[in-house]
């Protein structure tokens, strides 16, 4: 993410600016910042869960968004653009660029925005009231970590490290790593120390 020489904006000015800006910009209190494209895995990764999700969530009165979505933080002031959003609250249908009601959000690591996402991402996002999974998914190992709210208000781990299945419980979905990493290319991981030759 880049960011961008801009005065403070207000949420309704950012709002304004964002929908005539042909790139995407989040939101920081008052400061935007540009986001960077993503690579083939991470956007085969989105698509592939969102596929599986739509289909999942079809008649339930949960709608699932992609990444050209907005999650608006009012408690921090704040615009996301998460990979993948899921509201069951029929509240966001009256914002049509924007959704403050997330039950899950995930997102796809990447080597840019991997310690936002873990860290300043994750601590605004848990002002959501409702949101009860935050998901990561790695773009180069098959793995996928998982946050749910406990009903005490703390935050529970849970990994998935390149099982044969992962849960999302918020919305009551099973999926499978098969289907998650469908025709995305993992980079072998280089060793951290040479290989010995023999004699």
């Amino acid at each position: 993410m880049l960011a961008h020489d801009t005065p403070n904006l207000t949420p309704d000015e950012y709002l304004t600016f964002e929908a005539d800006s042909p790139t995407k910009h989040e939101y920081f209190d008052g400061q935007i910042v540009a986001m960077a494209g993503a690579t083939d895995a991470h956007v085969t990764i989105a698509l592939n869960l969102a596929t599986e999700l739509r289909s999942h969530l079809r008649g339930t009165g949960c709608r699932v968004y992609i990444s050209d979505m907005k999650a608006r933080i009012d408690a921090r002031n704040r615009f996301f653009y998460p990979d993948l959003l899921v509201t069951c609250d029929p509240r966001d249908t009256e914002t049509p660029t924007y959704k403050r009601f997330a039950k899950l959000i995930v997102e796809v690591l990447s080597d840019s925005t991997e310690s936002v996402d873990r860290g300043r991402k994750f601590s605004d996002y848990q002002t959501l009231d409702r949101l009860a999974e935050y998901v990561l998914i790695s773009s180069r190992l098959r793995r996928v970590e998982i946050f749910r709210r406990h009903t005490d208000g703390l935050w529970l781990y849970q990994n998935y490290d390149d099982s044969d299945s992962f849960q999302l419980k918020s919305i009551g979905y099973t999926g499978t790593f098969d289907s998650l990493y469908e025709d995305v290319t993992i980079a072998p991981l280089e060793d951290s120390e040479p290989a010995e030759s023999g004699s």
